[in-house]
């Protein structure tokens, strides 16, 4: 399983957004159009979306930080650029009264932000210490556990489950069972200190003279405990289906993914909706009337992955895989059940 490392900041302090030129090959920006950048973190997808062409970006971020960023940055595009604060996959909703036309293009860069990784009292990181945190909307989020919460009140099985699904942690009861036996002692508080003690339980390989060197121990666990504390794949989820309805024909999604467990959820959306999984066994034919129109056709076969320079020069890079498809005009399948104009 690849990982999303823990940093993707630049020399000068820039935060350039990974497969950037295979992104934009994707959604071939075109003057007068409308795009939503559903992840805008840094605003590097829509800085070069609105370079390319003369249209629209709606930014959508749950983290006040970027969305303020995005604020500065709306300043040197005359207009072109509008930031909404809240989650994409509530981007039906979000830009219900908004559009003017549907959409020509979406972006997703899944996963934790630099700049979250960088703030140490985000608490995403394990490799600075700061309040165990991880809320993407920041510690002033309401109606949402930190993963001080989590580690300090769900039940061990709870726990073990969460870092087994989300993490992929083979050590996953040993890892609850320290976490409880920790608690009850005094709460766990800081990053720094879940990151020891897991690293306690789950020990480093060891490393290899000229290899890559080997992840920490406690990324596994670090990332289930995000992964559930935001509804990270539940969001997804509903970011696609959001996407299906919002997206006019011939519109572009483009979805960078940075582990198997999101890149599983994108390929098996568009392998559903592009049609690829409707024909069923010759054995057992779908009844009459069960199949859809398929709503999207992928653009390539698999994923488009970074090349070595781009690796070399951004560790953040090297775990990343785009998939990208385009709208057809049959209604959409999911949740909303229509295409939305």
């Amino acid at each position: 399983m690849s990982r999303r490392p823990e940093t993707q900041a630049q020399p000068g302090g820039s935060h350039r957004p990974v497969l950037l030129k295979e992104v934009l090959d994707a959604l071939a920006p075109r003057d007068g159009a409308i795009y939503v950048d559903g992840t805008f973190g840094a605003g590097g997808y829509s800085r070069a979306i609105l370079d390319a062409a003369d249209c629209t970006v709606w930014g959508i971020d749950r983290d006040k930080a970027a969305v303020a960023r995005g604020h500065k940055l709306a300043e040197q595009y005359a207009g072109r650029l509008h930031m909404v604060e809240g989650c994409f996959g509530d981007m039906v909703d979000l830009l219900a009264d908004r559009l003017t036309a549907p959409l020509a293009g979406i972006a997703l860069d899944l996963g934790v932000s630099s700049m979250q990784l960088d703030e140490a009292e985000r608490g995403f990181s394990f490799r600075a210490d700061g309040p165990l945190d991880m809320r993407m909307e920041g510690p002033t989020a309401e109606g949402r556990p930190s993963a001080a919460e989590v580690v300090n009140t769900l039940p061990e099985s709870e726990l073990a489950d969460i870092i087994y699904t989300y993490g992929e942690e083979r050590r996953a009861r040993q890892v609850a069972r320290a976490i409880v036996a920790a608690r009850a002692e005094r709460p766990l508080a800081r990053t720094g200190e879940l990151a020891e003690l897991v690293r306690a339980v789950v020990k480093a390989p060891p490393g290899k003279r000229g290899g890559p060197k080997a992840i920490d121990p406690a990324t596994r666990t670090f990332q289930a405990l995000r992964i559930h504390v935001n509804d990270e794949l539940g969001e997804l989820q509903r970011g696609l289906e959001a996407a299906e309805a919002l997206l006019g024909p011939g519109g572009r999604l483009a979805v960078v993914s940075f582990h198997s467990l999101e890149d599983r959820i994108v390929k098996q959306f568009l392998r559903e909706r592009s049609g690829q999984d409707a024909a069923g066994s010759r054995h057992a034919p779908p009844a009459s009337g069960d199949t859809k129109a398929a709503t999207f056709t992928l653009l390539f076969r698999g994923t488009r992955r970074p090349g070595e320079d781009e690796s070399r020069g951004n560790p953040r890079a090297r775990s990343a895989q785009l998939r990208a498809a385009e709208r057809t005009e049959a209604p959409a399948h999911g949740s909303y059940g229509r295409k939305v104009a």
